[in-house]
């Protein structure tokens, strides 16, 4: 099951790029900064594969998965700007977003200001949330995109740079081959467990929430 999952989601990102280029990567990255569950960790490492095999430049791509991070991230500011903190109370649980979500948003953006927003453009699945409690605090909206795009940028192309390598390597290794189809399931049940994790983690925030309401 978790293969097939996999599977379908690889499928859809391989034909994807391959048939928009560096406009299927923007709109993949987009559609995962938007906070719909399509892994960058699966987008830009292909894109990477692409530019082992001369179809891609890495820097173009790495620009591709920025600007489009800004383009998906840039929908869920301005949800949190225009509906404001009680449309994410409201609604947020459907994108697993709490209370307890908001607040520690809060806390960040106290204490390190809008710096913040670069910063977690770094970290797995942090990455795509700030943009939401961004909005709500109504941070400037040119260095929100400018935090966005700078943050983005090394995650895109170290993801892309790591497919490179990978793709250079894959014809030429055989062994290579070998380990990767022994051990792409153990890495679909890791990246399962931990997007089971954060769900349960949300679900948790988002119940107490509701006994609190």
């Amino acid at each position: 099951m978790i293969g097939r999952i996999i599977e379908i989601l690889s499928w859809f990102i391989v034909a994807t790029i391959s048939r928009l280029g560096y406009a299927g990567v923007v709109l993949l990255m987009a559609i995962e900064s938007a906070c719909i569950p399509l892994p960058s960790e699966i987008i830009m490492p292909f894109s990477g594969y692409l530019v082992s095999r001369g179809e891609f430049n890495l820097w173009g791509v790495g620009v591709a998965g920025a600007f489009g991070c800004v383009l998906g991230s840039l929908v869920a500011y301005w949800v949190g700007m225009y509906g404001g903190r009680p449309l994410i109370e409201k609604y947020g649980r459907y994108l697993l977003v709490s209370h307890h979500d908001l607040d520690l948003a809060d806390r960040w953006f106290d204490r390190f200001g809008e710096i913040i927003v670069f910063a977690s453009r770094l970290l797995p699945v942090i990455r795509t949330f700030i943009a939401f409690p961004a909005g709500v605090a109504r941070i400037n909206l040119k260095k929100f995109v400018v935090y966005t795009f700078l943050g983005s940028l090394p995650w895109c192309i170290g993801l892309a740079y790591a497919g490179q390598k990978l793709g250079e390597q894959w014809d030429k290794n055989p062994t290579l081959k070998t380990l990767f189809h022994r051990f792409d399931f153990v890495i679909g049940i890791i990246l399962l467990a931990g997007a089971v994790w954060w769900v349960w983690r949300h679900v948790r925030h988002i119940r107490s929430d509701a006994e609190k309401g």
